[in-house]
C-alpha cells in the first residue's frame, strides 16, 4: 500500500471571487485546470462565473474536462452562477454547499482567495484533524501569497497548539502538477475518528 498511488477523481478547489492584484493567480488557476484535465481530475467547486473561480471552470470547459458547480440559492438568483457548467447543484446554505463539495471530492485545494477561501480550507482541514475524513489537502502556494499562513501554521506547531502529525495534513506546492504528485502519494497520519460530520 506504500507505493500505491491515490485516486482522485474529482479535486475541490477553493479559490477568489477576485482574480487579485497579480496576473500570476489567473494564470496559476489555468494551469492548474490543465493539469488536472491531463490526468483525468474533474473539477468541484463554488459554482461561480466571476474571479479565479470562472478562470479554472472556463479553462477546465475549454480542455474538455469536468466542472461541477455547488452554490447556495442566494449566490445564485445574484448572477453569480456560472451557466455552461458540466453540473450544477444549487443548495439552501453555505454549510450545504461544503458538505456536498466535500462529498463530491477525493482531494481539496486552496488557490489564492479572500476569508471565504481561507475559511473553506481550514475547515475541511480541521475535518480531517478529527478523522471526519482522510482525504489530502493542499495549498497552491502561488507567488509566495500563503507564505504568511503556512508561518502561522508552523508558529502552531511550536507553540504546542497544532501536534506535527496535524501539521502533516496540510500539503504544499508552488505548481499545480506538484501538488497534485503530492496528493496522489498522500497517506493520512490521522486514524482516529473523534466526531461524526452532523456533529461538525
Amino acid at each position: 500500500m506504500v507505493n500505491e498511488l491515490r485516486i482522485l477523481k474529482r479535486v475541490c478547489v477553493f479559490c477568489g471571487s477576485g482574480v487579485g492584484a497579480r496576473a500570476d493567480y489567473s494564470e496559476a488557476a489555468r494551469h492548474l485546470a490543465e493539469a488536472m484535465v491531463r490526468r483525468g481530475i474533474g473539477l468541484v467547486y463554488g459554482g461561480g462565473r466571476v474571479g479565479l473561480m470562472g478562470v479554472i471552470a472556463d479553462a477546465v470547459l475549454a480542455a474538455g474536462g469536468e466542472a461541477i458547480g455547488v452554490i447556495p440559492r442566494g449566490l445564485a438568483v445574484r448572477e453569480v452562477e456560472h451557466r455552461g457548467l458540466t453540473e450544477t447543484h444549487i443548495v439552501h446554505s453555505m454549510h450545504e454547499r461544503k458538505a456536498l463539495m466535500a462529498d463530491l471530492s477525493d482531494g481539496f485545494i486552496a488557490m489564492p482567495g479572500g476569508f471565504g477561501t481561507f475559511e473553506e480550507f481550514c475547515e475541511i482541514i480541521t475535518w480531517a484533524q478529527l478523522g471526519i475524513h482522510h482525504k489530502p489537502c493542499g495549498l497552491l502556494n502561488v507567488a509566495g501569497y500563503y507564505d504568511p499562513l503556512l508561518q502561522l501554521f508552523n508558529q502552531a506547531v511550536a507553540e504546542s497548539f497544532v501536534r506535527p502529525a496535524y501539521r502533516a495534513l496540510v500539503l504544499e506546492g508552488n505548481d499545480p502538477d506538484e501538488l497534485l504528485n503530492l496528493m496522489m502519494r498522500y497517506q493520512s497520519p490521522v486514524t482516529e475518528k473523534w466526531i461524526g460530520r452532523e456533529e461538525t
